[in-house]
């Protein structure tokens, strides 16, 4: 068995996580995601890294997590998890481990619980989740959280992030929450990276300046080149149409919804959804200097903008295909999917630039110590 340290994959979607744990010399002994086709991009992707998970028909690759007994899963030093945000019933307010009964964040804590118990604490959990969930239920749903990690034994630290400072054209806020088991690591703290300077460092000040101290992006970065853009992608007269009109009707009703236009020289771009695949409208690419409508991303591109490395058609700016966040343990990516499907499994991903940053902070910060 490898010394390396090992991480679990909780709701790990298209591996997003994984790529970074990879990338710091993390070894996953597991992994869990509900949905059929994310689980094919999953094996499709990190089988070749991790074959363990898929051996003895998938028994380390569980598909139900509310069905999987914890002490069947191999110890672990971290605990991976984009959880859901769901609404917690804490008629009692005791905030713990209880009041996440009926949860999906319960499944992480009586799996960090069992462990505990059977004598192999996990050394570090890595969460993360929507911005929102700060202020969920008026607060109570993070306040819940975050006592049911302190009575098991843990302290912790959290913060949200915009992938925008850390090397990719997105401006993407997520919330993360960084706990360490306190009997085997000794850190008062841990000191969030805000983005990542020109010559890869990491920006522990959340100043004012913050824009002007980060790796300089634009949305071009990400772009398949223009000669090999098929005709598809760019929205019909109908739909551009329908967009103007749609903004126009929510500016006058004092509403900010409606398309979001960007174009090369763009330094980010929107947030990508889960529905970005039924009309691209937060994020479309002008194309007005070729007399056409504006197109929505490729599947590619809307890959590369959480920081997959896929090769797709190539780069319209070549240099990109060597961009930082594409190091040698970031392998390809493969789109395994329908065009449908990739767009929503790229819109519910992480921003893998940023879990890297994390995943590096944290083997130096908290298991080195």
């Amino acid at each position: 068995m490898s010394n390396k340290y090992k991480f679990i994959d909780l709701f790990a979607g298209i591996g997003g996580f994984h790529q970074a744990m990879h990338s710091v010399g993390m070894e996953c002994v597991f992994a869990s995601e509900w949905d059929k086709y994310a689980r094919i991009s999953y094996e499709a992707n990190y089988k070749c890294i991790a074959p363990n998970l898929f051996i003895n028909d998938y028994q380390f690759f569980n598909c139900d997590i509310t069905e999987q007994e914890p002490s069947l899963i191999p110890v672990f030093d971290v605990c991976c998890g984009g959880f859901p945000c769901q609404p917690f019933s804490i008629a009692g307010k005791r905030r713990g481990f209880e009041d996440t009964r009926g949860t999906l964040f319960f499944n992480i804590a009586n799996i960090v619980k069992q462990k505990i118990y059977s004598g192999n604490p996990p050394k570090v959990l890595f969460l993360e989740n929507v911005k929102g969930l700060k202020s969920h239920m008026n607060g109570e749903t993070l306040k819940t959280i975050l006592a049911t990690l302190e009575e098991l034994g843990y302290s912790f630290s959290y913060e949200v992030l915009n992938a925008k400072y850390f090397g990719i054209p997105q401006n993407r806020e997520r919330l993360f929450i960084i706990a360490w088991y306190k009997d085997l690591i000794k850190v008062d703290s841990f000191k969030f990276p805000y983005g990542i300077r020109p010559d890869g460092s990491s920006i522990f000040e959340k100043s004012k300046t913050l824009a002007d101290e980060v790796k300089e992006t634009h949305v071009s970065d990400i772009f398949e080149p223009d000669a090999t853009m098929d005709s598809y992608y760019t929205i019909s007269d109908k739909m551009w149409i329908g967009h103007q009109e749609r903004k126009k009707r929510n500016k006058e009703n004092g509403k900010g919804f409606g398309y979001s236009l960007f174009n090369s020289d763009s330094i980010y771009c929107s947030t990508i959804s889960a529905r970005y695949w039924k009309d691209g409208s937060e994020i479309l690419i002008d194309q007005s200097h070729k007399k056409l409508n504006p197109r929505r991303l490729t599947p590619v591109e809307a890959g590369r903008l959480q920081g997959y490395r896929i090769i797709g058609n190539g780069w319209e700016k070549p240099e990109c295909a060597n961009n930082d966040n594409y190091d040698s343990t970031n392998q390809e990516y493969k789109i395994v999917v329908s065009r449908k499907e990739a767009y929503h499994q790229f819109g519910n991903s992480v921003a893998v630039p940023v879990i890297k940053r994390l995943a590096k902070e944290i083997v130096e910060q908290l298991l080195l110590q």
